[in-house]
């Protein structure tokens, strides 16, 4: 599988981050997979609820220099 495409978040605030990481996976087919850099602290919080929510699938949540990264799969519920 290929490298997933980094969406850069970084500088919005909540609840910028999780509305435009929404749309974006709208436009994914199922089993795409989408790197999300932030800088919102509150984005630890906020995108694996979306996940859990939207049926998505939350592959990894590490801290980086700039933020926090999450690598999310696109799920089949939407």
């Amino acid at each position: 599988m290929s490298e997933p495409v980094v969406y850069d978040l970084k500088g919005l605030k909540c609840p910028l981050p999780v509305l435009k990481t929404r749309r974006r996976m709208a436009d994914l087919a199922a089993g795409t997979e989408l790197a999300i850099e932030t800088t919102d602290p509150l984005a630890v919080i906020d995108i694996p609820h979306f996940c859990q929510e939207d049926g998505h699938d939350l592959l990894e949540s590490i801290k980086i220099d700039t933020g926090h990264r999450f690598l999310i799969r696109k799920g089949e519920k939407r």
